[in-house]
């Protein structure tokens, strides 16, 4: 079956030298995008998509694009604060992007096939590719509810040692499906057991095998025509009362739409380790787990 990486990469900014997205994390200057799309293809994905912002185009390209296209076909979406359904147009005076399910609604032109959403600056490792892929390739995709997927990572894996992560800690029931996601913006490790805070002073222990959705998610092309049902009502509402910083994200989405019976999500559990430059101090981390991994031969020293 037809399956297409989508990337989540509009976050980039034009002064690409000091941005962590393009930062050299490998051999022979390869960034964490490389790594995806390389595990993407060896999992039998046959299409990217790279959300960008237009100005980026040119440089996106030189730096990234033009390379992977070699190895699988490559298209590009805009995302931009005036593509809106019909009807709908940019508050005054905004300035901060709609959020990830915008980015995504952006996409529906294109996007005719099932897909993994990943992001941009995240190392997932070659298990969520596989196991997504798979599971395109088994599932029935016909009829309401909607079935989505999602990569559930152990909260273990997915911690820096520098300071606080937000993650999104699930709720996931016996037989593999989400009940629920609740974000929890201060996770740490402290005095050896993963621990949140809400006020900065209580700390509540999380299992070290807690699910978190790390933002790797997998949809039927069907999603964009509930998207844009639920953009529209996000227009109609919380940017009314909130018009120049309310964000429309993915995960609340996917929240919306379990609440409502309308799709399941099969969590297909990893034990690979996320790695991600939250702070500038886990670059060295980062560096030196993907070298293992290419010394381990996990990876070839030239992906490409």
């Amino acid at each position: 079956m037809n399956k297409t990486l989508v990337i989540l990469a509009a976050g980039m900014g034009s002064r690409y030298g000091g941005l962590k997205q393009i930062d050299p994390v490998g051999p022979n200057d390869s960034i964490i995008i490389d790594y995806s799309i390389y595990d993407a293809v060896k999992a039998g994905f046959n299409k990217v998509v790279f959300i960008i912002k237009k100005e980026n185009e040119n440089l996106f390209r030189e730096v990234i694009g033009d390379k992977v296209a070699k190895h699988i076909p490559v298209e590009y979406v805009f995302q931009s604060l005036d593509k809106l359904p019909e009807g709908y147009t940019c508050p005054e005076g905004r300035e901060k992007p709609w959020g990830t399910a915008h980015a995504i609604y952006c996409c529906k032109d294109v996007v005719k096939e099932p897909f993994m959403v990943i992001n941009s600056d995240d190392f997932y490792g070659g298990g969520a590719y596989s196991l997504i892929s798979n599971w395109i390739d088994s599932t029935d995709f016909g009829g309401m509810p909607y079935k989505f997927a999602m990569a559930g990572y152990y909260l273990k894996n997915t911690l820096t040692d520098n300071g606080t992560v937000s993650r999104g800690v699930c709720d996931v029931d016996a037989g593999g499906q989400l009940v629920d996601v609740i974000e929890r913006t201060k996770i740490q490790r402290i005095n050896g057991k993963i621990s949140y805070t809400e006020d900065g002073e209580n700390w509540v222990e999380l299992p070290e095998d807690s699910v978190a959705s790390m933002n790797c998610w997998c949809f039927p092309p069907e999603i964009l025509g509930e998207i844009e049902k639920y953009l529209v009502e996000f227009l109609n509402t919380t940017v009314k009362e909130n018009p120049l910083k309310s964000e429309f994200f993915l995960p609340f989405l996917v929240r919306d739409l379990l609440s409502e019976k309308k799709c399941t999500v099969d969590v297909l559990e990893t034990a690979d380790k996320w790695f991600g430059v939250t702070y500038k101090e886990d670059k060295p981390d980062v560096v030196a787990s993907i070298s293992a991994l290419v010394n381990d031969g996990v990876y070839p020293e030239n992906l490409w």
